[in-house]
């Protein structure tokens, strides 16, 4: 019944407010128009009359078109490398035992050096490390995704059927981007690609494209929806949450493209990968 993409997609895991119920009713060639002034549900709207009422604070939500390239990428490439100093620094909060391990390495230093200059320079040599691990790593991840995926969103989200990509348009210019991958082996759509120009943030517009996806799956019968992220700030969370997404599990171990797993990369780069899924109905 749905249609994977055509090659191996470089998988977004690096993937930047209250559950209502999701209509019904549909096809996938819709757009919505949603206002970020409210918090009720996004109604469902004719395409050619929503760019005739979007004005002041509304927020369009339609589907990716050609034209959208540049600024879909835009979008994508700097909410990606947001996550270079996040994953360095904030996420260093969430690895107790590197912590512990940095502690430890700083009071060697002072053991075998006996210098309180060289001690005090050991954190930030080890901040700079985890700095240059986190751009080398993320950025290989980053172009592996603007070379698949990303590269051609017609054939690899428009084109099969059981997926579809959409841009999120306020005063003219696209300020947010999501897409959705059905995959046929579970009958679940993946949640992928969510981004929200960092100027725009703050008016609901993640969770307007969140629930594009939601109602998305329920007109196409997946029996859920899935994601997987490695995002570092806790808002990211609650936002699935906040669209009735549970957490099912979380690894320390997950691998992304470009990371060769040496010894240093290990001690200076770590993520923390959480799997999240709503269920829509049962299997």
């Amino acid at each position: 019944m749905h249609l994977s993409s055509p090659k191996m997609v470089c998988e977004t895991k690096i993937v930047a407010d209250e559950h209502e119920a999701i209509p019904g009713s549909g096809t996938k060639k819709e757009s919505i128009m949603w206002s970020s002034s409210t918090s009720s549900a996004a109604a469902a709207v004719d395409p050619t009359e929503a760019k005739d009422v979007m004005r002041g604070d509304a927020v369009f939500i339609r589907e990716f078109e050609l034209g959208d390239q540049d600024e879909v990428r835009r979008i994508f490439y700097e909410g990606i490398m947001e996550r270079i100093p996040n994953t360095a620094f904030r996420g260093l909060k969430q690895q107790p035992r590197t912590q512990f391990l940095y502690a430890l390495l700083t009071v060697m230093c002072f053991y075998v050096t006996k210098s309180v200059t060289l001690t005090c320079c050991a954190p930030l040599i080890l901040m700079g490390a985890r700095y240059y691990y986190s751009r080398k790593v993320i950025q290989s991840y980053l172009d592996c995704a603007l070379h698949t995926d990303m590269a051609d969103i017609e054939a690899y989200y428009m084109t099969p059927t059981g997926s579809c990509f959409w841009v999120a348009v306020l005063d003219g210019r696209v300020v947010g981007i999501v897409a959705a991958q059905g995959r046929e082996d579970d009958n679940t759509v993946e949640l992928r690609r969510m981004s929200v120009d960092s100027r725009y943030r703050g008016k609901g517009i993640a969770k307007a494209l969140g629930r594009r996806v939601l109602e998305f799956a329920v007109r196409n019968n997946y029996t859920a929806v899935v994601l997987g992220t490695t995002a570092v700030k806790m808002a990211a969370h609650k936002l699935y949450e906040s669209l009735g997404f549970r957490r099912i599990g979380q690894s320390e171990d997950h691998r992304l493209p470009g990371m060769s797993r040496s010894l240093l990369e290990r001690l200076f780069f770590q993520i923390r990968y959480c799997r999240y899924r709503l269920q829509l109905r049962e299997e």
